[in-house]
């Protein structure tokens, strides 16, 4: 019988055993075993079972739900999505679907299990909008157990609904935390051009551009003589202040921005200051190309970012993130006649749906305006009359 061993790999545990011999060479397999050694232990006994029956070496169906959805992970998610989306539904899996259902076997879990399951997600301080991630991460593994990998037959989370919520889910200001021009002029206050945050700020006020594909921005990307920004890419943080390019979150975040007289000549001054910084700084100067930098070149990171809007808002004392500036800036363009069609472009949004239920507070008060109009076109009709 095939023997094995287990070992760690960072923070992860993983499984190994031979298969014999392969066009004249040792064959050796080795996967995901879990968070732990006994996870590992256990998956590795599955695996010799079914090697020694003859089957496949990655058949699953005798795992449990922990073990299947980290098979789903490390040969779907790991493969086919965005690696912010990848950490997010890992923390899902660890957080709430292990917990609660992992040690159940993925051949016997029930609909009313996992019905269970998101029931008591509704009872928890949990956003409606995290629970439907959730519930997508739950849904999306379980369809994939019956195909491709063909573990179960039927899928258990094909008619699970979501818990009712009785609070108003709007989004207002103040859940989206929109600051005011005063607020902003607060801002700009305590943050003056050698802050590393300065160019940040402006750009995000300036365009609505997320944080990731703020940091992300190269100067091959600004265009002075159009006044464009075109965003391809974005920066995403990882452990111990590395980072990573990445590309933009949706097909729709692939944008270019019309940028005003304003934040170009900010931008041109910037450009030069960097030159001299680099002179002053010579051999020690961080090379690269991107527009937002501190002074030694190194750049701008999105922990960085977080750092400075955490100090900002407990310095002034007002809800504030970094998210604030995209969403003022669609506020104010909003609230001041803009197309709500060139609104959805400029911020990448993929449905203009989107758009407007997260302006919901402005598009309501749009609404009103339209009436409004038609209202005094009626009485300027009977006056005629």
């Amino acid at each position: 019988m095939a023997r094995g061993t287990v070992r760690k790999k960072g923070n992860n545990w993983y499984y190994a055993f031979d298969t014999g011999m392969a066009n004249g060479k040792r064959s050796r397999v080795e996967r995901y075993g879990g968070q732990t050694k006994k996870q590992a232990q256990a998956a590795l006994r599955i695996a010799l079972q079914e090697f020694e029956n003859g089957g496949s070496v990655i058949r699953l169906s005798n795992m449990n739900v922990h073990q299947y959805f980290m098979y789903w992970h490390e040969n779907y998610v790991k493969k086919e999505l965005k690696p912010n989306t990848q950490s997010n539904y890992l923390n899902i899996i660890k957080k709430y679907i292990d917990p609660s259902i992992g040690n159940f076997r993925i051949r016997s879990i029930s609909p009313a299990t996992i019905q269970d399951l998101v029931n008591n997600l509704g009872k928890t301080d949990l956003s409606k909008h995290t629970v439907e991630i959730i519930v997508t991460v739950i849904r999306e593994a379980f369809k994939k157990a019956v195909y491709p990998y063909q573990l179960i037959k039927e899928d258990p989370a094909r008619y699970i609904t979501m818990p009712k919520y009785r609070d108003d889910n709007r989004k207002t200001r103040e859940k989206l935390k929109i600051i005011t021009m005063q607020q902003y002029k607060q801002i700009l206050s305590i943050t003056p051009p050698s802050n590393p945050f300065y160019i940040p700020l402006q750009i995000a006020f300036g365009t609505g551009m997320r944080r990731g594909e703020v940091c992300g921005l190269t100067w091959a990307n600004v265009d002075f003589d159009s006044h464009t920004i075109d965003v391809k890419q974005a920066m995403m943080q990882e452990a111990k202040g590395a980072f990573s390019i990445i590309t933009p979150k949706t097909v729709a975040s692939y944008r270019t921005i019309s940028i005003g007289d304003s934040l170009v000549d900010l931008l041109k001054q910037h450009k030069k200051h960097q030159m001299e910084e680099r002179l002053r700084y010579g051999r020690y100067y961080y090379e690269s190309n991107f527009v937002c930098t501190k002074e030694n070149g190194k750049p701008v990171t999105p922990n960085t970012i977080k750092y400075q809007c955490d100090r900002i808002q407990k310095e002034l004392g007002f809800p504030f993130n970094f998210h604030s500036l995209r969403h003022t800036h669609a506020t104010m363009l909003l609230e001041n006649g803009a197309n709500i069609k060139d609104i959805q472009a400029r911020l990448g949004h993929s449905r203009i749906t989107t758009t407007m239920d997260t302006y919901s507070h402005v598009t309501h008060k749009m609404q009103k305006q339209t009436v409004n109009i038609f209202e005094k076109i009626m009485k300027q009709s009977k006056s005629d009359s």
